[in-house]
């Protein structure tokens, strides 16, 4: 029996789900009592000899008691409705039996369980993208659920299984732990740690690549925004000296106000107008117009009065001859 300073966590409570984990934490609470022999076995405790002892009529009191024990706790870890299935059950091997019939299933069930597992086992690989302890985790999930079913599992199997189905780039690190290592006592613990430092050492040296990748292509960005925005800001020959501001006379931004040809104070010397220069001025072009025009007219003049002389001579003409018929 336990001792009595020992005091276990609560019992475990079977819903329907689960079974297999159940089992084992519920073999587990029952063997902290001394009571998981009554529950495997079965077997009755011999009979008193003649003219038993006191500690021999104790002992097997002991060994009856137990039978009740072991079935109070099978009875109070699982929920009513489960309850119900094995409350006809006599013995806590026939409650435990039916449970174990009704939700781990038959022993052709549990091989053919045990078969798939295997199978799953064997096509476990490990994926590019995959780290060391994901990988780990998926074996040993697989792993776990055959030994949930009774089978036994050795380490030293998980280990080559890991150690032969890593990606290439493992291959470095395996071949040191070959040469420095006994790989056929070394620990799937061992492995694995070994394998992730590795892991972190690789990831560490590409963080740093990147990150020093990535600096140079910000500082040739930074170069380039500069050279950008030297030209953009860069004022333009005849804009040098102007300010950012529209010129207040004619609303351009190409020469400063002082420099405007209709600034106000300015003075045609053409037409000695104020408000622009002669170089724009309007009556630049009048003079040729009126040259033009004066040309026309003195034309026309010339044509009137030589069309009046030739009228004046034919006049005198004909008085002329008249003349001469008369006398």
């Amino acid at each position: 029996m336990a001792s009595s300073g020992f005091s276990p966590a609560s019992p475990p409570v079977f819903n329907g789900e689960g079974f297999n984990i159940w089992a084992v934490k519920m073999r587990t609470y029952l063997q902290a009592f001394d009571l998981w022999e009554v529950v495997n076995s079965d077997a009755e405790p011999a009979p008193l000899r003649a003219n038993p002892t006191v500690a021999q009529i104790r002992q097997h009191t002991d060994e009856r008691t137990k039978r009740h024990k072991a079935m109070s706790c099978i009875q109070n870890c699982v929920t009513d409705v489960i309850f119900m299935r094995i409350m006809a059950c006599e013995t806590p091997k026939e409650a435990w039996d039916k449970l174990k019939e009704e939700f781990q299933g038959t022993e052709k069930i549990r091989q053919q369980q045990l078969l798939n597992l295997r199978r799953d086992f064997e096509n476990l690989k490990m994926k590019e993208e995959e780290t060391v302890k994901q990988y780990s985790d998926r074996i040993m999930a697989v792993v776990n659920s055959i030994r949930l079913l009774g089978e036994q599992f050795s380490e030293a199997r998980i280990v080559e299984k890991v150690m032969s189905t890593l990606p290439e780039r493992y291959e470095a690190k395996i071949s040191s732990l070959e040469d420095s290592r006994d790989l056929t006592t070394i620990s799937l613990t061992e492995l694995i740690n070994a394998l992730y430092a590795q892991e972190q050492r690789r990831a560490s040296r590409q963080e740093e690549h990147q990150e020093g990748a990535f600096q140079a292509k910000e500082a040739s960005s930074i170069k380039t925004h500069k050279g950008k925005k030297f030209w953009k800001n860069r004022p333009k020959p005849d804009a040098a000296r102007s300010s950012d501001q529209l010129c207040r006379h004619c609303k351009r931004a190409d020469h400063p106000e002082d420099r405007c040809w209709f600034r106000p104070d300015a003075v045609c010397q053409h037409c000695k107008k104020k408000g622009h220069v002669e170089k724009v001025c309007k009556n630049r072009s009048k003079p040729r117009q009126n040259q033009f025009q004066q040309q026309k007219v003195e034309a026309r003049v010339a044509e009137e009065s030589s069309d009046q002389e030739e009228h004046v001579f034919a006049v005198s003409c004909a008085a002329n001859q008249k003349k001469g018929s008369k006398g």
